[in-house]
């Protein structure tokens, strides 16, 4: 629901013109309610109540004595308090002056929304839109309440099933404990920590690990390198583990209250953290970061000037050099001029999950999706029930899987005031979160030492050589993750400066479920060659296909990175039509490669062709798997 209620709820309700000159005439009610408006003006809420309560008790049927009592109820979320009340002025009032039935609706509805009962509100705007005048149908207050009830009557049938379960223990042993975010392969937990239950007590960024036979381990501290003396939270990680930006408010070289500092993992050690800079920061509050997977893009949320509303979500890009680009506001159809919070940008990189009171829902803040097409976001999407309902729902967390939701939870238990909690639940099947992702593990090496290396991986559409995931293997073990979609046709690219590329075409290397995947990089050096895969020709046809763009061009940036290198570039067939023909096929389309980049600038006196038939098999043409992979093209440095 959004913030009509406040208004609402501080506002005469007036239906007819009886109300202007109150609904009794008993002078002495009329001067106690009069005198309890005035202490409600002076924020002295107690004692108006008491007023309205004597002005109800002298007159039993004093229309506007119950109607502020309630309202005043409902303002300090005394909601049971505040439906009691109406009930009973209900009672008094409706027999002796029916005219007030509609108001009493208008408030119960009121109630009932902010108590999370929909389909007694419902019902009861059924009455208000029935018996309610034409003006006042036509006013604002009743419009936005009606396209809210109409909202939650479209949404009620639609309503789901999860069961929420709280993260087992040594997890939330602290008193409070809020926005969790895991890795990729679900191993890592990180989440903000708060020393004590009020605001003055300090936030930590803590984390734990998933073992396979002891659960999680106890949390600790990050790192002392991130935390510090002053307030680290709210941090997001990328999916392999090793780049995290995080929250850190009043820090001596902050640019507003809050900003978003960045820390890198190198040897398994995290590195001194940095000021993100004014390219992201401002005089204002920034915070609550959300990373892609592969760390390229940045989502947060910030209240600076140049936004629509009070807190709007901003972006930014990570250049191919490491620097961000100047933060820009994310606009409509995500931002309003209301609040919009805490991004979570899926997996997927396609899916922007975020809280916001300024798009229609079930209360004060709900979760929304937003999904990217044809380059830009798409009208928002509210999870429904009961994932949302008329609390204010902060933030969520979906797993690489989709399997689990992650999120956190004040306690409204008596005995645990004040305690927050990480839970989890099963993410519904209903809601789409497109194509299945494939969580693998590998390392890079290098192919004559063995020793690890830290390589650039790259995933891409082959379709339209748009890269969807950049990951970089670990320095220390050479190790990695790499996320795969259902794609129909995509390559891995692994490149390291001083290193043959290695190219894998996820599909028909079926790479895609290897667990393990060794990845052995080979020197440059004469006399050494590698499959220059993703390179397709029709049947019997040399012209190069639109889907070897993505190849084509790391070649072309190989050969600019080293430009003392020369290359045969070599073709190959399977066995299938005669030698002779054979040969002048992989001549024909190793000059097509050739005339590529001579055509974007490398030197012809730097490439060399070769047609080599079938004489060179990598398998046995037995199989039309193997038929396939014998047709290639390879790249000899020459």
């Amino acid at each position: 629901m959004s913030k009509l209620a406040l208004v609402l709820f501080l506002t005469l309700l007036a239906f007819s013109a009886e109300a202007q000159t109150y609904s009794v005439t008993d002078g002495r009610a009329i001067r106690l309610f009069e005198e309890g408006e005035n202490l409600r003006y002076l924020k002295r809420y107690s004692e108006a109540l008491q007023k309205y309560q004597a002005a109800w008790e002298r007159s039993a049927v004093f229309f506007e004595a119950y109607q502020k009592g309630v309202q005043l109820l409902i303002s300090q979320s005394r909601f049971s308090e505040a439906e009691a009340l109406c009930l009973q002025g209900k009672t008094a009032v409706l027999p002796q002056k029916s005219q007030y039935l509609v108001d009493f609706s208008w408030l119960l509805t009121s109630i009932y929304l902010k108590q999370g009962r929909f389909e007694e509100a419902s019902m009861e705007f059924t009455r208000v839109e029935i018996g309610a005048n034409e003006a006042f149908r036509k006013g604002d207050y009743f419009l936005e309440m009606k396209e809210q009830v109409d909202f939650i009557r479209q949404q009620l049938p639609l309503k789901m099933t999860i069961e929420k379960e709280i993260l087992p223990s040594p997890l939330n042993e602290f008193a409070l404990q809020y926005f969790p975010v895991l890795t990729a392969d679900g191993k890592q937990l990180f989440f903000t920590r708060r020393s004590g239950t009020t605001t003055s007590d300090k936030e930590d960024i803590f984390f734990s690990q998933l073992l396979l036979e002891q659960g999680w381990t106890l949390p600790q501290s990050i790192s002392s390198k991130i935390n510090s003396s002053f307030n680290e939270g709210t941090c997001s990680i990328t999916a392999d583990g090793n780049f995290l930006i995080f929250t850190s408010c009043d820090a001596p070289d902050s640019q507003g209250s809050c900003d978003l500092y960045s820390a890198e993992k190198m040897e398994g050690e995290w590195q001194e953290p940095k000021n993100m800079g004014v390219r992201i920061n401002s005089s204002f509050w920034d915070s609550q970061p959300s990373l892609s997977a592969d760390g390229r893009l940045l989502f947060f949320s910030s209240d600076r000037r140049g936004g629509l509303g009070g807190n709007d979500i901003w972006y930014s890009v990570r250049n191919a050099d490491g620097s961000w680009s100047d933060a820009k506001n994310l606009g409509s159809p995500i931002n309003t001029p209301k609040d919009e919070i805490s991004p979570f940008l899926f997996f997927n990189n396609e899916t922007l999950f975020f809280a916001s009171d300024g798009h229609l829902g079930f209360g004060g803040m709900d979760i929304f999706l937003s999904r990217v097409s044809e380059g830009g976001f798409k009208e928002p999407e509210n999870l429904g029930l009961p994932i949302n309902d008329q609390q204010d729902q902060v933030a969520l967390f979906i797993t690489a899987q989709k399997d689990y939701a992650y999120y956190s939870e004040l306690s409204t238990s008596p005995q645990l005031k004040d305690r927050a909690y990480l839970y989890r639940f099963k993410f519904p099947e209903q809601i789409d979160l497109g194509e299945k992702l494939t969580v693998t593990e590998g390392k890079v090496f290098h192919a004559k030492t063995g020793a690890p290396i830290s390589a650039s991986l790259s995933l891409v559409s082959l379709a339209n050589d748009s890269t969807r995931y950049q990951f970089q293997s670990e320095s220390k073990n050479g190790s990695f993750i790499m996320l795969y979609p259902e794609w129909s046709e995509a390559g891995l690219y692994v490149e390291k400066d001083g290193f043959l590329p290695k190219i894998y075409n996820v599909q028909r290397d079926s790479i895609k479920n290897v667990k393990d995947l060794k990845v052995e990089l080979i020197p440059i050096a004469l006399g050494e060659e590698f499959v220059f895969d993703n390179v397709f020709f029709d049947f019997d046809s040399f012209e190069l296909k639109q889907e070897s763009l993505s190849s084509l061009r790391r070649l072309e940036r190989f050969l600019r990175v080293n430009p003392s290198v020369s290359i045969l570039v070599a073709g190959h067939t399977d066995t299938i039509g005669s030698e002779e023909y054979n040969l002048k096929l992989s001549l024909q389309r190793a000059k097509s490669v050739q005339f590529y980049l001579e055509t974007v600038g490398i030197s012809s006196n730097r490439i060399k062709v070769a047609g080599m038939g079938s004489r060179e098999p990598l398998l046995p043409n037995t199989s039309k798997a193997n038929q396939a992979k014998n047709r290639r093209i390879t790249i000899e440095i020459n």
